[in-house]
C-alpha cells in the first residue's frame, strides 16, 4: 500500500459529518432541516405530510450529493446519514423515519451492502414495533459485482438515483406503501450500472489512498466505496472504456430496437464534466446505432466516492409509467425537475421515543466467584479500545486491499464511543457494561460492524447475567456470547473469510482449555491462539461474504481485517486482565 498522503479541506476528522450536515442546512435553510437526537436525519422542510408515504434514503457519507442531496419535495422526505462509507445506525434511521411518518408508512431505499442491510433491517423491525408500517428496498444495480443468477448479491451504485426519483414521485402523487415499494422495485429491475476507477480515494481519517493503482491503469467494475473491481487493466481511450462498460450493461438488459432508456453518466468525485460529456457522447452514439432512444440524460456527479477519479454509466429501460414518474416535478438541493408542485399539506411529526434504561439487578443473587471484577472488566475494555486506536491505520490498510479501507476507522469510532460510554458506567455489573457497550457501538458505527458487535455484546451480556465477577467459566461464556451474537445477526459461517473465522476457533480453543482444567489465563491465552490461527487462515481462502466477495480469487492471499481486529481485541483483553490479576 502506498505511503502517499492525501490532502483535504477539513477540520478534525471526527467532526466532518456534523460539520458537513450543518453546512448543508445553512446552504439550504428553506429546504432542509435536521431532526432527531442523533443529528443525522436530514429532512425536507416541505416534504413529509399526513397520509403520505415517507421516503427515507440513506447510506454512508462520502458519496455526495447522495444521499442527503436528494432530500426535497417530490423526491426523498429524509436521509439518514452515516459515517464515511459506513451505514447509518438504526437510531439515525429511526430519527428519519419518525420525522417523515404521516400514518401511511415509510419506505427505506439504500444500497445493497451488508452494513446497510443489517441496520435498515433493524430499523424496519423497530418501526413495526412502534406501529409504523415499513418496507425497504436494497438497491442492487451494479452488473460487475455478481452474475445475473445471483443478482440479489449485487452492490448498489449510481442506479440508486433512478429508484429514488421514481419512488419519491409515486409517494408525492399519493400512492400507498405497497404501490411505492412495487414501483421502486420495478425501477430497480429495469436499471443497470457499471463503473471504472482511475485513481483511489482516501478516507479523511487516514489520509492515505485506499488502494494502489498505477498511473497507466484502470479498475473495471469498482464499487463506490473504493472496492476493487472485476479486473485491472491498462488505461484505454474514452470510447473504448465506454464500450466496455456499456457492452456489459447491454448484454444483460437485452434491449431491442425501438426501446427507450434514460441515461446517467456519473462522475466519481474527481472527473470533470469535460470527460463525462465525452463518455455520454459515446453512449448516445452507440444507442443510436442500436435504434434505442434516450428519454432523459443526466451527466455530472450524482453518486461519488470521495475524490476518486472515474465514472459510471447507468441505464434504466423506460415504459410509460416510469417516464411519467421520472418526469414528475421535484425540488431537492441536487436534483430539480421543473413543474408545479401541489400545495404542502399538514404534517404532524411523531414524537421521539425514550431510550430504555438499564434493568435493575439484584446483586445478592449473583455469582461472585472469579478474579475479574466489573472494574477490572471495564479497564480491560478500555485497553481494547486503546489497542484498536493504535492499530487503526493497519486495519484500514488491510481492508483497503480487499474492501473499502475503512475497517480500522470504523472499529476505532466504535471503541472510542465505548470508551466514552464507560466513563459514565459507575457501579455497573459486567452485564450492564456489556449492554452499554452494545448501545454505544451501534449508535456510533452503523456499518456492518455496528449491528454485529452490538449483537455480540448483547449476547455476551446474557451469557454472564448471573455473575458479578468472572472466573474461567464465566470468561469463556462471555467470549462464546460474542461469537454467537455475531453469528445470529450476520449469518456468516466458518470459512466465509470474515471476523467469525477468528471468533469461532477462539471459542473452541478456550472451551477446550476449560474442559482440560485450565484457569482463567490459560483459557484467555487459548482464545488468543485460536483467533490468531483463524486470522491467518483467512489469508488463504476466498471471500464469500461482504464487499470483498466481489473479488473472488483476487481476495486470496490477503488477511481478513475483521478477523485481524478480533485477534487484537482478545490479545488486549488478555494482557489487561493478566496485569490486573
Amino acid at each position: 500500500m502506498s505511503d502517499i498522503r492525501t490532502k483535504k479541506l477539513i477540520n478534525e476528522p471526527e467532526g466532518i459529518i456534523a460539520e458537513a450536515i450543518e453546512g448543508m442546512i445553512l446552504a439550504y435553510p428553506d429546504r432542509l432541516r435536521v431532526e432527531g437526537a442523533t443529528g443525522r436525519a436530514v429532512v425536507a422542510i416541505n416534504g413529509p405530510r399526513d397520509d403520505k408515504v415517507g421516503i427515507v434514503v440513506g447510506g454512508g457519507s462520502g458519496h455526495e450529493p447522495m444521499f442527503a442531496g436528494y432530500v426535497g419535495r417530490g423526491l426523498a422526505d429524509a436521509a439518514a446519514v452515516g459515517n464515511v462509507f459506513a451505514s447509518p445506525s438504526p437510531d439515525h434511521i429511526m430519527d428519519a423515519a419518525r420525522a417523515v411518518d404521516g400514518g401511511a408508512g415509510v419506505l427505506f431505499l439504500y444500497g445493497n451492502y451488508t452494513g446497510d442491510v443489517l441496520n435498515f433491517d433493524m430499523a424496519v423491525e423497530e418501526c413495526e414495533a412502534s406501529g409504523i408500517p415499513a418496507r425497504s428496498i436494497a438497491i442492487h444495480d451494479d452488473v460487475a459485482s455478481a452474475p445475473a443468477d445471483r443478482m440479489q448479491e449485487r452492490r448498489g451504485v449510481a442506479g440508486n438515483f433512478f429508484v429514488f426519483k421514481v419512488a419519491g414521485a409515486a409517494a408525492e402523487q399519493g400512492s400507498n406503501l405497497e404501490a411505492c415499494e412495487a414501483i421502486g422495485r420495478h425501477a430497480l429491475a429495469n436499471t443497470r450500472s457499471m463503473g471504472v476507477a482511475l485513481t483511489a480515494c482516501s478516507l479523511p481519517q487516514t489520509g492515505k489512498p485506499n488502494f494502489d493503482i498505477g498511473h497507466d491503469e484502470m479498475e473495471i467494475g469498482m464499487g463506490v466505496h473504493g472496492e476493487p473491481g472485476m479486473r485491472r487493466g491498462k488505461l484505454k481511450k474514452a470510447d473504448e472504456v465506454t464500450d466496455e462498460l456499456l457492452d456489459t450493461i447491454l448484454a444483460e438488459m437485452q434491449l431491442e430496437r425501438g426501446d427507450s432508456v434514460s441515461v446517467l453518466v456519473n462522475g466519481l468525485g474527481a472527473t470533470g464534466q469535460l470527460e463525462l460529456f465525452i463518455l455520454h457522447r459515446r453512449v448516445a452514439k452507440r444507442l443510436e446505432e442500436l435504434g434505442i432512444s434516450i428519454y432523459r440524460s443526466w451527466v455530472g456527479e450524482y453518486a461519488t466516492s470521495l475524490e476518486m477519479a472515474g465514472a459510471s454509466i447507468s441505464l434504466m429501460k423506460m415504459d410509460d409509467e416510469l417516464k411519467s414518474l421520472l418526469s414528475a416535478p421535484c425540488q431537492a438541493p441536487c436534483l430539480t425537475v421543473a413543474g408545479a408542485l401541489a400545495p404542502q399539506g399538514k404534517h404532524t411529526p411523531r414524537a421521539s421515543e425514550a431510550v430504555a434504561g438499564f434493568t435493575a439487578i439484584d446483586r445478592s443473587k449473583l455469582i461472585t466467584k472469579g478474579p475479574v471484577t466489573p472494574v477490572i472488566f471495564r479497564d480491560a475494555m478500555l485497553s481494547v479500545a486503546a489497542a484498536i486506536a493504535e492499530n487503526r491505520d493497519w486495519l484500514s490498510k488491510l481492508d483497503g486491499v480487499i474492501g473499502d479501507g475503512d475497517h480500522g476507522v470504523t472499529m476505532d469510532i466504535g471503541w472510542t464511543a465505548v470508551k466514552q460510554a464507560l466513563a459514565d458506567s459507575g457501579d455497573e455489573t459486567i452485564t450492564d457494561i456489556s449492554n452499554r457497550m452494545a448501545r454505544a457501538f451501534l449508535n456510533a458505527v452503523g456499518a456492518s460492524t455496528g449491528p454485529l458487535y452490538a449483537s455480540a455484546f448483547k449476547a455476551a451480556a446474557v451469557k454472564v447475567e448471573d455473575r458479578l465477577n468472572l472466573d474461567a467459566t464465566g470468561m469463556v461464556a462471555w467470549i462464546e456470547g460474542i461469537s454467537t451474537g455475531i453469528l445470529s445477526r450476520g449469518g456468516a459461517a466458518a470459512g466465509d473469510k470474515t471476523m467469525i473465522d477468528a471468533w469461532i476457533p477462539a471459542v473452541a480453543q478456550a472451551q477446550t482449555a476449560l474442559r482440560n482444567g485450565g484457569d482463567l489465563m490459560a483459557c484467555l491465552e487459548a482464545a488468543c491462539k485460536g483467533a490468531k490461527e483463524g486470522r491467518d487462515y483467512t489469508a488463504g481462502i476466498e471471500s464469500k461474504r461482504g464487499r470483498s466477495k466481489k473479488l473472488g480469487a483476487r481476495s486470496i492471499g490477503h488477511m481478513d481485517p475483521g478477523a485481524a481486529s478480533a485477534h487484537l481485541m482478545l490479545v488486549a483483553l488478555t494482557q489487561s486482565i493478566r496485569q490486573a490479576t
